[in-house]
């Protein structure tokens, strides 16, 4: 069996390995004044295939030809932005809004945690 499909694949994914790192997943902060921060999340989405066959070679003693193929695709869709300003985060997202009421709560839920301890931390300041 030849080794050029596996050679194939191999350089193809090391390919799709240079071209993405974390930073395509977490984007660098963006700084926006002097004390909120950005930064872009992504979601990544990476297909792979290939296939290929040996030939039978009619010349003796040489190595069969070979005849395949690779092929990839990769898609980076964003997702949600993170905000952090005066040492909350916040988190905003990029999809279309939530279509039920079960979504929404969803959506609700880290805001609603943060006001929550706002409001504890405030009344526990009050009381000393």
């Amino acid at each position: 069996m030849s080794q050029n499909l596996p050679n194939m694949l191999d350089r193809t994914i090391t390919k799709i390995r240079e071209m993405l790192d974390s930073n395509s997943v977490v984007g660098d902060p963006i700084t926006v004044g002097d004390n909120v921060t950005i930064l872009p999340i992504s979601r990544i989405s990476v297909g792979i295939g290939g296939g290929g066959s040996d030939f039978s070679s009619k010349v003796p003693n040489k190595e069969n030809p070979f005849g395949g193929g690779v092929g990839a695709g990769v898609r980076v869709t964003p997702v949600a932005f993170l905000i952090i300003k005066d040492g909350s985060v916040r988190m905003v997202p990029v999809t279309a809004p939530a279509n039920t009421t079960a979504d929404r709560i969803v959506e609700l839920v880290p805001e609603t945690l943060d006001r929550i301890a706002d409001f504890i931390d405030s009344r526990k300041k009050n009381q000393e």
